[in-house]
């Protein structure tokens, strides 16, 4: 099944295409080999990490002066699928790049932060976007990190959790409240780097899957960040988080759309050639059955993630339709890759098998960058507001 032959309502421009064409080309020749040991290692193969930069991958909307490639947010979700397709583990630590840590540089940044900044996050920096906390997950704003400024420093100390690329990252943009007694209207997001005093990387943690991603804790004693480093307004960090949340959520969507894809092709593969009662189980009509509704699950999520991109790219309110694209994605993933599963029968139980990994990394969508009951409210609320 190739997703470029995709109904009208799928067609992507010459351009569009011949840049997916050329990801896909890139997960299969260069990721693929790997997607087993990276799994099993619980490891992301840092040779991949440097090749997602050669291709441009890392800086999609980042602006040419930047050394980005200056496409569209559409482009980007494009690549995030096709990575999708072949490795979540890969798709997430490219998305999170792109619809998080350079979006809020291209929105809220400063002209020298983002001079500082984004060409190194075109080029050979990974970013990583901490906003979780261990009481602070779905109700973002309970975060309980603190920043008090002395001088021309801020003094940083909590911790993060859940933090996607924690290992890899050489950026991380951390969200801190500078005013408790204020709630959410103190909360104000900081640049800090790897190398800063006062901060480490902590535990990783063991996961179902997106294994080779790494998900980290993240720990700040006295971290001491240059008062420059404030990316956009002192006490605006809670409008970032939200807005830019927003957009990913469309990435997350676009993930899913990969996952599901490349466990259909899967299955559709193994259903026209295992034999059983003397002929290929395509040819049964419950088998078919279950194709169909496969595809038709898997083209409604596509749609839906592709209508928010192009929503966002045209400046348009894309809000509702990104928690719409967020949660029917996640939710046919999940269901698109245990169907792939039902039909490899005891096959698709083993690792031997490429099934039973696309299931255990669509789980994850329906959890990070938004929960399904968070998305279902986002909806309501829009509808119930109109």
């Amino acid at each position: 099944m190739n997703p470029t032959s995709c109904p009208a309502l799928t067609d992507l421009s010459e351009e569009e295409s011949a840049f997916r064409e050329a990801v896909r080309q890139f997960a299969e020749n260069e990721i693929k080999p790997l997607v087993s040991k990276m799994d099993a290692e619980a490891k992301m193969d840092p040779q991949i990490v440097k090749k997602l930069f050669e291709m441009g991958l890392m800086g999609v909307e980042s602006p040419e002066k930047f050394g980005g490639a200056g496409a569209t947010f559409t482009m980007a979700c494009l690549a995030v699928e096709e990575l999708g397709r072949v490795d979540a583990s890969v798709s997430v630590l490219m998305d999170v790049q792109n619809t998080l840590v350079t979006n809020a540089f291209l929105k809220w940044g400063s002209e020298p932060l983002k001079n500082k900044y984004l060409p190194k996050l075109s080029a050979e920096w990974v970013g990583a976007y901490a906003l979780s906390e261990s009481s602070s997950g779905s109700d973002a704003f309970a975060l309980k990190a603190r920043a008090e400024v002395k001088g021309d420093k801020y003094i940083l100390n909590g911790s993060k959790l859940w933090i996607t690329s924690g290992n890899e990252a050489n950026l991380f943009i951390v969200f801190a409240n500078i005013n408790p007694s204020q709630g959410y209207k103190g909360i104000t997001a900081f640049i800090v780097e790897r190398g800063f005093a006062g901060f480490r990387v902590g535990k990783k943690e063991d996961k179902l899957g997106i294994r080779a991603s790494s998900t980290c804790e993240l720990l700040f004693e006295n971290c001491e960040v240059p008062v420059s480093n404030v990316l956009g307004e002192v006490g605006k960090g809670y409008k970032i988080a939200i807005e830019t949340l927003n957009e990913g959520r469309i990435g997350i969507g676009a993930q899913m759309v990969g996952i599901a894809q490349g466990a259909y092709e899967a299955a559709l593969g193994y259903i026209k050639s295992r034999e059983q009662f003397g002929k290929p189980i395509a040819q049964f009509q419950g088998v078919q059955f279950q194709l169909a509704e496969m595809r038709t699950d898997l083209e409604a999520a596509r749609l839906l993630v592709y209508n928010a991109a192009r929503l966002k790219d045209a400046g348009k309110d894309f809000i509702e339709a990104a928690a719409m694209a967020k949660l029917f994605a996640s939710r046919a993933a999940e269901k698109i890759t245990s169907q792939a599963i039902d039909l490899f029968g005891g096959n698709g139980f083993t690792k031997e098998y490429p099934v039973e990994k696309f299931w255990r990394d669509a789980k994850i969508g329906q959890i990070y960058e938004g929960t399904t009951n968070m998305q279902m409210q986002t909806i309501a609320k829009i509808e119930l507001d109109a």
